[in-house]
């Protein structure tokens, strides 16, 4: 609401427009700026405690076009002194061929993704090389990440950030939660009155971020997660954040895109063959799964091809499109509907 009042930031850049070396256009629409100098959103920290080092060969497979995942990676990735191949939204195959002759020995990007990768390379007789990865964008439970690092032999860390405050918080050797990075200051607020929450209790988190280019106090990220108060045996001090643990209100984050009901409704409320629409996510196995269920119209034929392009323009994720019968939709279903919670309280 701000951005949309005062665009393109909110009035909350500390800087002028100008001065920035990027300027982004996520879903939702959200601006994100980006300031001059190396690791603006300071991931080196974290790809560091998870042994990315000078000499590595690294895939980045997060998307370099308008949105910012790719570059927050790119550039942790080199103040940490790593090669990196830019993979973004390329194709499956073709990040595979590129890790392959480059010898890539590290991944960064969503979980689900790594995986499709060593499975495909895997069924192709050639296996990656990859030794670690740093994934974040997407839950990460406990069965998806056995597969990963006992089924391919990838030593897997977690990272959480966002474009508007940076890292936020990393797990260490320990893989118990995440340390608060040290130069935010991270809340964990109960939604329903704004109490800081008790031990485990899941809340909101809320960031105070004294960037000189984007300042932020008290920023509510809509994510939930929870403290973990016991020390950490590898010494670092502080509580950590439990992990993810869904997000606050309706906006779902699916293979690292945020997806809002008011997108889908743009894509499909204005089709007269669609009658009744509910968008799905559940997990597939250790991937996400996107499915959008379309009723058609009395008399109406759905055509699922176009369907799914538009919704794939509309949210940046190719659906499942599924046409289902006569009021198999209720009338005051939600639009949007996240059924992973059984793993995004696993995750962490």
């Amino acid at each position: 609401a701000l951005q949309a009042a005062d665009p393109p930031f909110g009035g909350m850049l500390a800087v002028a427009a100008g001065s920035l070396a990027r300027i982004y256009r996520s879903p939702g629409p959200i601006s994100d700026p980006q300031g001059t100098g190396d690791d603006f959103w300071r991931f080196a920290a974290a790809l560091r405690t998870a042994g990315f080092r000078s000499g590595d060969v690294v895939l980045n497979s997060f998307s370099y076009h308008l949105t910012p995942g790719g570059l927050m990676l790119d550039g942790g990735l080199r103040a940490a002194g790593c090669t990196v191949i830019p993979g973004g939204v390329a194709a499956t195959t073709a990040q595979i061929e590129a890790a392959r002759a480059a010898g890539a020995t590290g991944y960064t990007g969503t979980p689900q993704f790594l995986l499709t990768l060593l499975e495909r390379a895997e069924e192709s007789g050639e296996p990656l090389g990859f030794a670690r990865a740093m994934v974040t964008g997407a839950p990460l439970p406990p069965s998806l990440r056995a597969r990963l690092q006992d089924g391919f032999g990838v030593d897997v860390y977690q990272a959480y950030g966002t474009a508007d405050t940076g890292l936020l918080g990393y797990e260490c050797a320990e893989k118990d939660g995440w340390h608060v990075a040290p130069e935010v200051v991270v809340e964990v607020l109960v939604p329903a009155d704004d109490r800081s929450a008790g031990e485990g209790e899941a809340g909101q988190v809320v960031v105070t971020s004294p960037n000189e280019v984007y300042p932020l106090v008290r920023f509510g990220t809509g994510d939930l997660s929870a403290w973990k108060h016991a020390p950490c045996p590898c010494g670092r001090p502080g509580p950590r954040l439990a992990g993810f643990l869904g997000r606050v209100g309706e906006g779902v984050k699916v293979k690292g895109m945020f997806v809002h009901p008011r997108e889908l409704a743009a894509a499909l409320g204005s089709d007269p063959a669609v009658a009744r629409y509910q968008a799905v996510v559940t997990a597939g196995g250790a991937r996400d799964v996107f499915t959008v269920r379309v009723e058609a119209a009395p008399g109406a034929v759905v055509d699922k091809t176009a369907l799914t392009a538009r919704i794939r323009e509309a949210v940046k994720i190719r659906p499942v499109v599924e046409v289902v019968g006569a009021r198999a939709i209720p009338d005051d279903a939600r639009s949007l509907v996240d059924t992973r919670e059984e793993l995004a309280a696993g995750s962490g």
